[in-house]
């Protein structure tokens, strides 16, 4: 019995000899399956700039947890695997968001879905003093609310200067010193691969404000541009062949990501142009009243569109004002006076109808801020019933839409930034040093139907997408994840190395109210 028993132990071992010397390794932080390779880049010292985006600006606010799963953290874990270094980042002190300045809160905290899905901000005390500068340098140079531009200014993260609007107090925080840039504390440290995301918000600020803004078009000085201006294509095209040549000229490789369009964002397409519920007594008299007579006034002046015929039903549209139209507002008011209706009423009339038109969804349509949904159907202050319905007798005022007009200045200002990036990035590198990553047309896609990743559909559609944040525009976790991904599928085709890339169901779809 005990010799049988020597036989088949010696048997079993013979078979895992055999076993051990056929079985393939199978690397499961690779695309292959073969041992994880940088390719031909070095990740040992990695460096990204950006704006919020770079940052994990997410819910309205920039906080820790946010910060550690920023797309640039999460590319740093993987670059980890193939000898990439520490990757330093200058958090928050807390995960409430925030920021103090000297005591006072001049940033509020993040949002969160509240019981009844209501976007609410969180409860908690804001602890990040801007005053309080942390010691560099740090990996993570992402600044919210940086433009282009804003890398190359000294002084930008000068704490005198955040009062006027000169320096950004999230910069002020890290800045090595009160008159350095954001590419100089970049290229100081000598990085060996660096990520480069910026642009967004170029156009980006003018696009959330409803368009109260200027285009800068042909204005090459951006000393004098406003905070929510569209900068100048040639100013842009500057200040990124600056950036990408003081970036590589050490010798290091990198990634950089062209500039998605605004529409792609659920802060401008989740309340729809015609929300207006109307029951057909009340869309009688609403036509018989004011859009009947003002639409014959209009049409008489070759104006006809403006205005379409409301009906019973749920999806009448909103009516708002389009700066871009002539105003007819003196030839309203005398029309009405000559059909009999009292001066002051006509007066009102003319003024608030001149430039009005309903919104369209079709064509050059027309985009409600997310922000806007709140005041739709409220009635406006000061302006006597029935002309002070908000969207449906009272137009929603420029601040409140982004306006076709307004959205065709920002599509050409993005087709231009993004030509001079793909110049850049693909047509001028001969080197192959920077991989190029088509945000544009990956958030195109998550729009369009949604794009498929780890067994989850990432779609645009607010709350319940997977990618976005409760502030409409910034990235959700498993978005930051998303976005990590594309870097390094782009990575992977321009150096040769193979990341496999992150689980997206291993990130939150929001973060909680607590953390």
């Amino acid at each position: 019995m005990i010799k049988n028993f020597k036989w088949l132990l010696l048997v079993s071992l013979t078979f895992v000899a055999c076993s051990s010397d056929d079985e393939t390794v199978i690397d499961p932080n690779s695309t292959d399956g073969l041992p994880l390779t940088a390719g031909s880049a070095d990740f040992s010292k990695y460096v990204a700039l950006g704006n919020s985006l770079c940052a994990g600006y997410s819910d309205g606010a920039l906080f820790a947890a946010g910060q550690a799963n920023s797309y640039p953290n999460i590319l740093s874990q993987q670059f980890a695997l193939v000898g990439g270094g520490e990757f330093k980042i200058p958090y928050m002190n807390d995960n409430v968001g925030g920021l103090l300045l000297g005591g006072f809160q001049v940033q509020g905290p993040r949002l969160y879905l509240a019981p009844g899905n209501n976007p609410t901000p969180v409860t908690g005390t804001i602890t990040t003093e801007i005053s309080n500068i942390l010691t560099g340098p740090f990996n993570n140079m992402g600044v919210p609310g940086a433009k282009s531009f804003h890398l190359l200014a000294s002084g930008y993260g000068n704490i005198a200067g955040v009062a006027s609007g000169q320096a950004n107090p999230y910069f002020v925080r890290f800045a090595s010193a009160p008159n350095a840039t954001i590419l100089e504390d970049a290229v100081t440290q000598n990085p060996t691969f660096f990520s480069l995301w910026i642009g967004n918000n170029d156009v980006l600020s003018y696009a959330t404000s409803g368009g109260v803004g200027v285009d800068q078009l042909g204005n090459l000085n951006p000393a004098t541009y406003g905070s929510n201006d569209i900068t100048d294509p040639s100013v842009f095209a500057s200040v990124y062949s600056t950036l990408v040549t003081q970036l590589t000229a050490g010798g290091a490789k990198g990634v950089v990501a062209n500039i998605p369009y605004v529409s792609s964002v659920p802060f401008f397409t989740t309340v729809p142009t015609n929300p207006i519920p109307l029951d057909a007594t009340t869309a009688a008299q609403l036509n018989g009243g004011i859009i009947g007579p003002l639409d014959a006034i209009l049409t008489a002046y070759g104006q006809g569109d403006r205005l379409v015929t409301l009906a019973a039903g749920s999806s009448n549209p909103l009516l708002i004002k389009d700066e871009s139209l002539t105003n007819l507002g003196p030839q309203i008011t005398a029309a009405l006076i000559a059909n009999s209706v009292p001066a002051p009423q006509a007066g009102l009339m003319g003024s608030l109808y001149g430039q009005a038109r309903h919104a369209r969804n079709t064509g050059d349509r027309d985009y409600i801020l997310l922000t806007t949904r709140g005041i739709i159907g409220t009635s406006q202050t000061g302006i006597p019933a029935p002309f002070n319905n908000v969207g449906v007798t009272y137009p929603l005022q420029d601040g409140a839409v982004l306006t076709a007009d307004e959205n065709s200045k920002i599509v050409a200002a993005t087709n231009s930034f993004n030509a001079t990036i793909a110049a850049i990035a693909v047509t001028n590198d001969p080197d192959n040093k920077i991989a190029f990553v088509d945000a544009n047309a990956i958030l195109a896609q998550v729009n369009s139907g949604g794009l498929v990743q780890s067994g989850y559909t990432m779609t645009s559609t607010y709350v319940t997408g997977n990618s976005f944040s409760l502030d409409g525009v910034h990235p959700s976790p498993k978005g930051y994840a998303l976005i990590a991904n594309k870097f390094l599928e782009a990575i992977n085709a321009e150096f040769g190395s193979n990341f496999k890339g992150v689980n997206l169901g291993q990130y939150q779809i929001l973060y909680p109210g607590s953390l």
